[in-house]
């Protein structure tokens, strides 16, 4: 068992009957091989404090995995004494961890990431999503750790290539998706890596334990927000002759089956790739909206606002996860729809006020 001490250090607490005493993790490592089992029993989640990493975290301990290592840049105490787990790590502290902890580790599930499709500084982008995920891959690579990552739909840029995700010649629009895009590649041009490599390109995630990425959190939330509050919610107008106001298209993906997927790469060695993750199905945000209220038990009230200049241009009007070669690696059980997602969303979380942020 993990305990934080006064001074904000974790250490692993041993209880002798008589007295209780603990060793740091440097310490730990130094005693006698025969106390320290080199079996690969670790499983890392880095992002583990945050939206998605929270909702894997505690999808795992739920099915039993508790030999977790949490690894984050900032500490909510409120998700970290909910969970069970080995030890928590900052996100730098990951990579200068001795060969004994890495022979541990079974999996790294690298949910971390600068997710603002906003940030314009391509360096500080690249430095987080990038070159801090080949470190991670050539850890794993070394120490023959199976490697889960997250990737993004927003590699597809417009979406006017489609969304196939063995197509390589992607037009990102942000720092984000290039950086997120050229990982990918890196990835698929590695003659050598981790004995696992699955990447998954994340689509519309949305759920609880969200509310702390502010503007960047999803059209779910905010349009609830906007139910409870005033009555009425806010859309975007299309600005795509394509597509009437309300009835562009996004897939909707549940956290709660995010994390279903990736216990179940973990739980498959034997498949790598990059596979898109989303529903396969496309819902407007006049669905959307439809949902929240209808989960809130109140009567559909819609208005139209015009799009910030600054999103015009990387708006995308149209995404569908082509699910076929996911579906190919044996994933079967059903997602949650548009509806039972936000229903669940809406009434177990955001109305009982379960926030832990």
């Amino acid at each position: 068992m993990y305990r934080l001490l006064s001074t904000g250090r974790l250490v692993k607490w041993y209880n002798s009957g008589l007295q209780n005493r603990y060793w740091g993790f440097d310490s730990l490592i130094a005693r006698r091989r025969q106390d320290f089992p080199m079996n690969k029993d670790l499983i890392v989640i880095t992002g583990a404090l945050g939206f998605i990493g929270y909702n894997v975290a505690s999808f795992f301990n739920e099915a039993g995995k508790s030999r977790l290592i949490l690894v984050d840049r900032e500490v909510r105490q409120g998700r970290l004494t909910s969970l069970q787990y080995e030890q928590y790590m900052d996100a730098e502290e990951l990579l200068s961890a001795p060969a004994e902890f890495f022979l541990r580790v079974k999996a790294v599930v690298h949910l971390g990431a600068s997710v603002n499709t906003g940030d314009t500084n391509k360096e500080a982008v690249f430095k987080n999503n990038f070159e801090y995920s080949k470190k991670l891959f050539d850890l794993c690579t070394k120490y023959n750790s199976n490697f889960i990552y997250a990737s993004s739909a927003a590699t597809y840029g417009d979406g006017s290539k489609g969304f196939d995700d063995a197509r390589r010649d992607l037009e990102p629009r942000n720092y984000y998706a290039e950086s997120k895009h050229a990982f990918d590649e890196f990835v698929r041009d590695r003659e050598a890596g981790p004995p696992q490599v699955v990447g998954l390109k994340f689509f519309n995630v949305y759920g609880p334990f969200e509310s702390h990425k502010g503007r960047m959190a999803s059209t779910i939330l905010f349009s609830y927000q906007q139910a409870k509050q005033d009555g009425v919610i806010k859309l975007f107008r299309s600005h795509n002759p394509s597509y009437k106001d309300g009835e562009q298209k996004r897939d909707f993906i549940y956290v709660g089956d995010t994390a279903k997927v990736i216990n179940f790469f973990l739980e498959h060695p034997e498949l790598s790739g990059i596979y898109n993750l989303g529903t396969g199905h496309a819902r407007t945000f006049i669905d959307l909206a439809q949902a929240v209220f209808l989960a809130l038990g109140k009567k559909p009230k819609i208005e139209f606002i015009e799009t910030p200049e600054q999103f015009k241009k990387q708006y995308q009007y149209f995404t569908e996860a082509d699910m076929s070669r996911f579906h190919k690696a044996g994933y079967m059980p059903p997602m949650k729809t548009l509806e039972e997602g936000i229903k669940e969303y809406v009434v177990e979380y955001l109305e009982k006020g379960v926030l832990l942020d």
